[in-house]
Formats: C-alpha cells, structure tokens, sequence
C-alpha cells in the first residue's frame, strides 16, 4: 500500500478542495489517462485496487502510470467515545484530488485495451472520472473517450 516514508508531521487539518487542479492536469507519458471530475480524497487501498484492476487488464503489456500520492494522513475518532481527550489515531492515508487531475496513464498498448482498463479502473474510485485520449492521437485538445 502507497504511504510516505516519513513525515513531519503526524496529523493534518481537513483542508479545502475548492477550484480546479492546476497541477498533473495534462497527460505526460501515456496516450490515454483516467481524470477527475470532482474533487474528493482518494485512499491509498482505492489506488492500489485501480493499480492492479489496470495491470490485470493488460495482461503484462504495456506501462502503467500512477499520477497521484496518499500523502494526507486521515484519522478517526474510536467509536462511541466521549468528546475531547485530543485527535483520532491515524485510519489511513489518501491522496487530495481536485477535478481535472490526472490519476492514471496508460501507454504502449491497442486503444480497446487501454480504454477497457481504465475503465475498470474508473469503478474503484468514490468520485466521478473520464478516460481522456493525448492530443497527438486523437488531434485538438483532450478529447474525451
């Protein structure tokens, strides 16, 4: 499972997923890519499912790159316990998606596999995402799939 190593940091605030990501919206590597649509925190055990739905889709061929991180540290308060006494433990760590980011890219491989891969990669994620195609393949800005 993704997790940094070590941090400064053990616990963090919630935070605010307000605009449009900035950053990792344009596909780098591969011709096809799963992006966001809404923003929201994606777990490191969704990553890790999409990650292995995509390589079993594929059968070993072609190249698969993860474009986000569990970086934020999610913690949880015990069940049934009374306010106060300070911050729950650490539950899990997740990744901060803002609509428009890329998650995945897929590259070296026949366009029915890449589609078909992301989008059973697609099903493992609590928000809304849309494979997009590379501008060289399919000419003009993303095109959507």
């Amino acid at each position: 499972m993704l997790m940094p190593k070590r941090v400064k940091y053990r616990k963090q605030m919630r935070g605010r997923m307000k605009g449009k990501a900035l950053r990792g919206a344009e596909i780098l590597s591969g011709e096809y890519a799963l992006q966001a649509l809404e923003p929201g925190w994606v777990s490191a055990r969704q990553i890790e499912a999409a990650r292995r739905s995509i390589v079993r889709t594929m059968k070993r061929r072609g190249k698969v790159w993860i474009r986000i991180f569990p970086d934020k540290p999610i913690t949880k308060r015990a069940a049934e316990s009374r306010m106060g006494k300070g911050k729950g433990a650490v539950e899990f760590w997740a990744a901060v998606v803002k609509p428009g980011r890329i998650m995945f890219e897929v590259g070296g491989l026949d366009a029915d596999t890449s589609l078909e891969a992301l989008k059973q990669a697609s099903y493992k994620f609590s928000i809304r995402t849309k494979v997009i195609a590379k501008q060289e393949i399919m000419g003009g800005k993303h095109e959507s799939v």
